[in-house]
């Protein structure tokens, strides 16, 4: 019987393998979270595959240890496992399961703990650029405090250079997503919240708020257009040249509850974000001292 038992087993196992394979047969660029293009995101997808494995190791071994009990100790005739209905617990099995739980727990934690610290400091070395964002009723503004222009619903940023994002929000609470650059960052009124990506090599990556906040939820989408720093140089001359300057009057059209297409700045008013926050940092420090020290760089 236990051959044909081990054959019985052997065999759904297998078609439940098939059955994965085919479901995850799927899983192609459309899944842009599993194809990074940054060092940030990169770091990110290496804790997703950590936490998935053992995830998928404690499911399985649950599967395996429930289909053996279903076979062992089926109630039928000639069935020669133990029968024990008093038995509560094996103290064993218990802190088996115990010491096994805590060594999945250190195995994701300390791989968390170590990469959420690296990634809260932009690589030294390299000068960020730095971008101001403002999400609004239903769009994105973008504010290059070292470029002096602006842009609504799509960025232009140099490829191989970090960028620090500072997110704040003139409506109500967004979340700041490029999924192939990183990981997610709130934007929320009256506070100024950092976060640097970084795109590895050219290309278009697609962004948008990873948060329902209304009705125009839907239209806070942007891209982000990497560039090489010559063309980026030229990209930033352009706008300067060619687009009109934001006036108050223009930034106030923009908080009206609407969509618009994407368009460019020449310039913008100082007072269209906000000068003080209460202190998140990348590295914990003061959050003026940081802002001041990149408006200081020379521009692009």
């Amino acid at each position: 019987m236990a051959p044909k038992r081990s054959k019985r087993a052997f065999r759904y196992l297998s078609l439940m393998a098939l059955a994965v394979g085919l479901l995850v047969s799927g899983c192609g660029q459309q899944y842009v979270l599993l194809h990074p293009a940054g060092p940030v995101a990169a770091s990110e997808l290496g804790l997703i595959y950590i936490s998935g494995a053992a995830m998928l190791f404690m499911v399985l071994l649950v599967w395996v240890l429930f289909g053996i009990v279903i076979v062992r100790f089926r109630d039928k005739p000639g069935n020669k496992a133990p029968y024990r209905p008093l038995w509560d617990h094996n103290r064993k099995l218990e802190l088996f399961w115990l010491a096994l739980s805590f060594l999945i727990v250190i195995i994701i934690s300390v791989p968390t703990v170590q990469k959420t610290y690296a990634l809260d400091k932009i690589p030294s070395g390299t000068d960020p650029i730095v971008i101001d964002v403002t999400s609004l009723d239903y769009k994105w503004l973008f504010e290059y405090p070292q470029q002096h222009i602006a842009t609504v619903n799509y960025i232009d940023i140099p490829s191989g250079v970090p960028v620090l994002f500072e997110l704040t929000a003139n409506s109500p609470m967004n979340t700041f997503w490029v999924p192939q650059l990183g990981g997610m960052e709130y934007t929320m009124p009256g506070e100024v919240l950092p976060l640097w990506l970084e795109a590895s090599h050219p290309g278009v990556y697609w962004g948008r708020s990873g948060q329902f906040s209304g009705s125009g939820f839907v239209h806070m989408t942007f891209n982000v257009k990497a560039v090489p720093m010559a063309q980026f140089q030229q990209w930033v001359q352009t706008v300067r040249q060619t687009a009109s300057p934001m006036t108050l009057a223009d930034y106030h059209q923009l908080l009206q509850h609407n969509w618009i297409s994407p368009r460019s700045y020449s310039s913008y008013p100082a007072s269209t974000f906000p000068n003080t926050t209460h202190g998140f940092t990348l590295e914990g420090g003061m959050y003026m001292q940081m802002k001041n020290m990149y408006m200081n760089m020379p521009s692009n």
